[in-house]
């Protein structure tokens, strides 16, 4: 194997050893985005697209290679020549496995690229859905508590209301009843702000997701595309 399908050989095991771990169930979400927000992160964040994108290129020029080398060395364009010497034919097999193979490393290299980003991402995104989602939890409890001492404030002012006498305690009662009112209104905008802006998040996770769904969709059928084409170089062999 020459230096650059070694190379490219090391980073598929590299890929797949990174996708496993974060694959590992033990190991929230919240953790990994922990980890992600690390000082070197932010310093490799700056230049991620950049190498995502060279990746890719210098993959898909090596698969396309490899696509081309199989193709030299396929049963069928070089069969006539292969008669002409005897040993000729189990070189050019040689050659042709060796050609499959490289394909094989780099295609799935290409691939598993790709779901390593896409694994990230869905990491990121769902560890900022469940800290929205505990916050919108506290905010509900602590909705619940204000409701509950409104009730038991409510309770009090009735007993008040109805032991009072004159129009001093009346008064005294309509003033708290106002003050209980105006309070109530204050928590009642806070929370459908709050609400609005928990529909407005969950539009865009639900855009993300119908995203990250077809995208998903045609990395399942690109692996398809690669496993025909295994299928297909197997044939040939047999």
């Amino acid at each position: 194997m020459t230096l650059q399908w070694t190379a490219v050989a090391v980073f598929l095991y590299f890929e797949i050893a990174v996708i496993l771990i974060l694959c590992l169930p033990f190991i929230s979400a919240r953790r990994w985005q922990t980890v992600f927000k690390l000082k070197i992160w932010e310093f490799i964040g700056r230049f991620w697209n950049k190498v995502f994108l060279t990746m890719i290129i210098i993959l898909i020029v090596l698969f396309l290679d490899a696509v081309r080398e199989v193709r030299k060395y396929s049963a069928k364009e070089l069969g006539t020549d292969a008669k002409l010497q005897p040993n000729m034919f189990d070189h050019l097999h040689m050659k042709l496995f060796r050609a499959q193979r490289n394909l094989y490393i780099s295609g799935f290299a290409v691939f598993l690229w790709l779901v390593m980003k896409r694994v990230i991402t869905l990491i990121n995104q769902l560890a900022l859905a469940s800290a929205t989602t505990a916050a919108l939890q506290v905010q509900a409890d602590k909705a619940n508590q204000v409701a509950e001492k409104y009730l038991e404030d409510n309770e009090l002012l009735k007993k008040t209301l109805m032991e009072g006498k004159g129009d001093k305690a009346t008064a005294e009662g309509m003033e708290l009843l106002k003050q209980e009112v105006d309070q109530l209104k204050k928590e009642l905008k806070t929370s459908g702000e709050a609400l609005k802006t928990s529909h407005s998040e969950a539009d865009v996770m639900k855009k993300q997701m119908e995203g990250l769904a077809r995208e998903y969709d045609r990395l399942l059928k690109e692996h398809q595309e690669l496993q025909n084409l295994h299928d297909s170089g197997s044939k040939k062999d047999d």
